[in-house]
């Protein structure tokens, strides 16, 4: 079939008007965070108007709870860490149990535990509506606390310290990580505030700041109809989507990734690459050993739910605490994601010149430095930050505390100067008329714009500090997690893996475009306002939840389509040309292995577990939950991770000849299969199960018992725990190390 020199412009409109929709919401919804927000009060003051705490104490224990890394052992709102408890749901329970406690005893005389039935349901029914009314006092900046709060409070201060001095305890933190008095009341503080703001009523409304998280019928906290409502409409939208896309592949043939009828051409030759291309293989070594690193600290995170007080007879919480480890966990993930990604644009960039710079190679080792700074620098940050080595400079050296923003504010600013290099070297290499390919420029263009969303969006990261209000810093922090991760990085590696395509001739230009800007339409048409599911319960107002959930279920419409190309990818390791029929020596077998794994994982992770937990309803009750985890193992190993692991390879093949090839092939090929599989058993054995027997949990006993120490140290939660040991062994044995030895190889051959 012989293909138009020139795609219609509509496909580029269609995009355009599809981002500039979904900002347009985004933006509506980030600016509601600052109005709807739950205030911080000026004062709090028990019944008779007696200073409890201030306002300035409550962003103090904000910054306490962020210091000493707080977000990775426990959550707030259901966001952090699964260690530890969800600290707000904690902290609301026992205000509520404490009121209830002080009204059956005016009442009845007698403790709960002496009343009947009905006497309990006529307490808890006062309890609710005491702890709903709210009696903050706008006017005056008031919070006025009742007397079973305010008694709740001071008990508060005794339940947290105590909390702190017992690793078995508190999920594997430091002993007496927190013992100053005057940190410890400004924790309380702070937990008070965001316990009071998850069950009071908003001004006019029949539901919480937090709309009625966390899940806790003691203290009036049931689901808001809205989420039911939401969760049953968006449901229609998700069948309407996939059939209209489906649609869509049944008329026009040429959708999909592979070209078919016509001749295979590779244009890249393995074992020909340049001195600058030969320099980038030691930015996949760095690869390897930092995805070798964060499946052992992830290994000893899992210990930490498993068997908090023992590593092993060891105590491990002396010099690497369970919040220390899930904190090099996040960002190592983070760190050799994106390295593999800023190394594969280079060398794809450098494929498609005619010759090479004399400026390249240097510039790759200046940046192979500065990115070894950066990521050095910022995990020796974060241990001495948690360490409280740092004193004042916590914040800026670092630990920032924020789950998956924990590196320090300098360090964040050296990343994202770092990021504006790479792309002024990619902006450089390209210019049009070094291009050996003129056919190639609307895909360079598309390339480049996708690099330079990188490090542009990471810049909301800036956005806030540790004493800014928590709603509009979550709202900021899911702009990188979620637009910046799921967003615009989707989009950079759609374009990098069509370039490469193009590149091993497998696609005609067109068809490259095509799934570029059919993979941006489909992407940001539930990506962008989509971005909201992630703030159902943290302070914004019902209107966010009613817009993201119509449209974040749309994310789950280009994955469906991965299913319509996954017999390509298999034909494409056969290599068989579809003119002639006849082999073609395409010597990429295990990098489009990885790539199979991508679209699989993609459909798993983030399909299905994504779309499990997506409905405001489910996560009502699910929301840090052990399937957030699985969501997030199988979302992001299972695609950022196999496609950085298969960008790797790729490069790993392309820089060795035959000869060597062979030697570090059988590494490549034990670590694809130990990755995955090691990965699937983590999920069947352990993630999933859990998951669903803490959410069944959530149902019967509240939220705050699912994520309480009672529950996640029971016997049974223990036991799946340790279930998860075999799929990390096998991850962590035939998985990572075999692709670090074949790094180091591949590295070691060509120099």
């Amino acid at each position: 079939m012989k293909e138009s020199p020139d795609l219609s412009p509509w496909w580029l409109r269609t995009v355009l008007i599809v981002m500039v929709l979904g900002f347009a919401g985004l933006i509506v919804i980030t600016s509601l965070a600052y109005r709807n927000a739950p205030p911080t009060p000026a004062q709090i003051v028990d019944a008779q108007g007696v200073r409890l705490f201030s306002g300035d104490e409550i962003k103090e224990g904000q910054a306490i709870f962020l210091k000493y890394g707080l977000m990775n052992n426990g959550s707030i709102w259901g966001h952090g860490a699964y260690l530890g408890p969800d600290y707000s749901a904690e902290a609301l329970h026992r205000i509520g149990e404490n009121t209830a406690t002080i009204i059956a005893q005016q009442q009845y005389q007698q403790p709960l535990s002496s009343l009947t039935p009905g006497q309990l349901a006529a307490v808890y029914a006062q309890t609710a509506v005491e702890l709903k009314t709210n009696h903050y006092d706008a006017a005056s900046a008031t919070l006025r606390l009742t007397v079973p709060e305010t008694s709740a409070y001071r008990k508060q201060i005794a339940y947290w310290t105590d909390y702190f001095l017992n690793p078995e305890r508190n999920g594997g933190l430091k002993r007496g990580l927190i013992s100053d008095p005057t940190e410890l009341r400004q924790f309380t503080a702070f937990i008070t505030w965001t316990a009071w703001a998850s069950v009071a009523n908003r001004p006019g409304e029949n539901y919480s700041y937090t709309n009625n998280f966390p899940y806790d019928p003691s203290v009036g906290n049931m689901p808001v109809p809205g989420a039911l409502l939401w969760s049953a409409l968006s449901l229609i939208v998700l069948l309407a989507g996939i059939g209209i896309v489906l649609l869509m592949f049944g008329k026009f043939d040429y959708l999909g990734w592979i070209s078919t009828g016509h001749h295979v051409h590779p244009h890249l030759l393995p074992g020909q690459a340049s001195a600058g291309q030969l320099a980038l293989v030691k930015f996949f070594v760095v690869v390897a050993l930092l995805f070798l690193a964060q499946t052992l600290v992830g290994g000893a995170t899992a210990h930490y739910r498993a068997d908090p007080g023992s590593f092993y007879g060891l105590e491990l919480e002396k010099l690497f605490p369970s919040n220390l480890m899930r904190t090099w966990h996040l960002q190592t993930a983070v760190f050799w994601i994106a390295t593999a990604f800023v190394a594969a644009a280079l060398f794809l960039g450098r494929s498609l010149r005619n010759d090479e710079p004399r400026w390249f190679a240097g510039w790759i080792h200046l940046l192979f430095g500065a990115f070894a700074v950066v990521i050095g620098g910022s995990l020796l940050g974060e241990w001495a930050g948690i360490s409280q080595i740092l004193g004042q400079w916590w914040f800026w050296l670092g630990n920032q505390g924020w789950e998956y923003l924990e590196l320090g504010r300098l360090w964040q600013y050296l990343l994202i100067a770092g990021l504006l290099v790479w792309f002024t070297l990619l902006f450089k290499l390209l210019q049009p008329d070094t291009l050996n390919e003129s056919e190639a420029k609307p895909l360079v263009r598309a390339f480049l714009l996708a690099s330079l969303a990188i490090p542009l969006f990471y810049i909301p990261a800036l956005f806030f500090g540790a004493k800014t209000n928590f709603t509009v810093v979550d709202t900021w922090r899911f702009w990188i997690i979620h637009l910046w991760v799921e967003g615009f990085f989707e989009f950079f590696a759609t374009t990098l893996v069509a370039l490469l395509f193009y590149q091993l001739g497998l696609t005609q230009r067109n068809v490259a475009l095509r799934v570029i800007y059919l993979d941006a339409i489909l992407y940001f048409a539930g990506g962008l306002i989509g971005t909201g599911h992630h703030w159902y319960f943290t302070g914004q107002s019902s209107v966010n939840m009613a817009l993201s959930a119509m449209v974040s279920v749309l994310e789950v419409v280009p994955l469906t389509l991965l299913t319509l190309d996954a017999w390509d990818f298999v034909r494409t390791t056969r290599a068989d040309c579809d003119v002639c029929g006849k082999s073609v020596a395409i010597p990429h077998k295990w990098t489009f292995y990885f790539l199979m794994a991508v679209g699989f994982w993609n459909f798993v992770g983030a399909g299905i577990f994504g779309f499990l937990i997506n409905l405001p309803i489910v996560s009502y009750y699910e929301v840090g939950t052990q399937l957030t985890p699985n969501h997030g193992h199988a979302a992001m190993m299972g695609v950022f991770g196999m496609l950085a692991l298969a960008l790797m390879v790729f490069v790993l093949r392309q820089t060795s000849s035959d000869l060597r090839w062979v030697g570090v092939e059988k590494y490549v090929r034990v670590g694809f299969w130990g990755s995955n599989v090691g990965l699937a058993l983590m999920l069947i054995m352990s993630l999933f199960p859990s998951g669903v027997l803490q959410v069944w949990d959530v149902v019967q006993h509240g939220y705050w018992h699912a994520r309480s120490l009672d529950y996640i140290g029971s016997e049974r939660s223990r036991l799946i725990e340790w279930l998860r040991l075999p799929g990390d062994l096998v991850f962590i044995l035939f998985g990572a190390i075999p692709l670090a030895i074949a790094s180091i190889k591949g590295w070691l051959d060509v120099h």
